[in-house]
C-alpha cells in the first residue's frame, strides 16, 4: 500500500497554487446533508447480537487513544493513565491493550516510560493544541520536541482561520511542514469539524488533509462544543474511501469528543464497516479519541462475562 508520504502523481497538480486547490476542493460535489444525517441515524439502529457485541468492545478497547489534555496533567496522573492502557483491566489479561495513550508534548517522556515494552503507542498534541494559534516556527519546535521525547504519533490542529478564509495553500503547506518535523512518526490531522460550519467544509478539509500527507484524519480535539458525531464521522470516511480509490493510499480516520459508551462505539463501528469495510477496522487505520469511554466498555465487557455489572470501584476513575 503506497504511503501519503508519496504524493498521488493523478492529484500532484492541483497543489501547484492557492487557485489549483481552491478549484479542486470546490469542485468536490456537495454534501446532501439531509441524506448524510440520515444514513447515518440508520446505520446506528443496527442491532448487534451478543457475540458480535464481545468482539465489538475488544476491538474498540483496542482503538482507545487513551487521552489526558488538562493543564493539571502530572507525572504521576499520566504514569497511571499509561498502566491502564498496556492493562486497561487487571483483573482480566486476556483485555487488550489500547492503541495508545495521548498527551502535551512535555508529558511524553513520561508516557513513553509507562508503556515500555507494550504495543501501546505515546501519541502527542502538537501546534499550539488546541487553538493552533502560533506561529509556524513555534508549531514546528513543538513537534520536533515531541518527537525527539520519543513521540509514536503527532495530532497536530490546522489552522482553522486560514481554512474559513479560503486560505487552502497556507493550510496544506503547513500540513506539509508539520508531516516532514514528525519524521517517522504517524500524523494524525485534526479539522475541528465543529468549527468548520458545514459539510461541505469538513469534506473540503478532509481532501486537504490527505493530499497534504496526513496518516490520520481527525475529526475535533474534543475541546469545543460539537466534536465527533456519526454525520460528520460517516462523511470522512466516505472521503477516505474515495480518495483510496482515486490514489492507492489508505488513510485512517479518528473520531474524537463526546464518544462515551460501549453504544456509542459500537455505532461507530458499524459506520466503518458499512462505509469502508474491513481493512479500516483495525486500530492502524481507526481510533476513538476519548477518556471515559474506555471505562464504559470494560464495565459492559465484564457485564457479558459474568452477567452482573461490578461495583463503582471496579475501573479506576481517570
Amino acid at each position: 500500500m503506497p504511503t501519503t508520504a508519496n504524493a498521488a502523481p493523478a492529484l500532484a497538480d492541483v497543489t501547484t497554487s492557492d487557485s489549483t486547490l481552491r478549484r479542486f476542493l470546490h469542485g468536490l460535489p456537495g454534501v446532501d446533508a439531509v441524506g448524510l444525517e440520515a444514513r447515518a441515524a440508520s446505520l446506528g439502529t443496527r442491532s448487534i447480537k451478543t457475540t458480535a457485541k464481545a468482539y465489538a468492545i475488544d476491538l474498540a478497547i483496542s482503538m482507545v487513544d487513551l487521552t489526558t489534555l488538562e493543564g493539571a496533567d502530572t507525572p504521576g496522573k499520566v504514569r497511571a493513565l499509561g498502566a491502564k492502557a498496556v492493562h486497561p483491566d487487571p483483573t482480566d489479561r486476556t483485555t487488550p491493550a489500547t492503541a495508545a495513550v495521548c498527551v502535551y508534548p512535555d508529558m511524553v517522556a513520561t508516557a513513553k516510560e509507562a508503556v515500555a515494552g507494550s504495543a501501546v503507542k505515546v501519541a502527542s498534541v502538537a501546534t499550539a493544541f488546541p487553538a493552533g494559534r502560533a506561529p509556524l516556527g513555534v508549531k514546528l519546535a513543538d513537534v520536533r520536541e515531541a518527537v525527539a521525547a520519543g513521540a509514536d504519533e503527532i495530532d497536530m490542529v490546522i489552522d482553522r482561520g486560514a481554512f474559513l478564509a479560503g486560505r487552502y495553500l497556507k493550510v496544506y503547506e503547513e500540513i506539509r511542514a508539520v508531516k516532514e518535523a514528525s519524521g517517522a512518526a504517524r500524523l494524525k490531522v485534526i479539522f475541528e469539524t465543529g468549527e468548520l460550519s458545514t459539510y461541505d467544509n469538513i469534506r473540503r478539509a478532509s481532501w486537504l488533509g490527505m493530499l497534504a500527507g496526513a496518516d490520520f484524519i481527525k475529526t475535533s480535539t474534543g475541546k469545543v462544543a460539537v466534536n465527533a458525531t456519526p454525520a460528520n464521522t460517516l462523511l470522512m470516511l466516505e472521503a477516505v474511501r474515495d480518495f483510496r480509490a482515486q490514489t492507492g493510499i489508505q488513510v485512517g480516520v479518528k473520531p474524537a469528543g463526546g464518544i462515551r459508551t460501549s453504544k456509542d462505539a459500537i455505532k461507530f463501528l458499524v459506520l466503518v464497516n458499512e462505509t469502508v469495510g474491513e481493512d479500516w477496522l483495525d486500530n492502524h487505520w481507526f481510533r476513538f479519541g476519548a477518556s471515559s469511554l474506555l471505562n464504559d466498555l470494560l464495565m459492559q465487557r465484564q457485564k457479558l462475562a459474568t452477567g452482573r455489572y461490578s461495583g463503582p470501584d471496579y475501573v479506576t476513575v481517570d
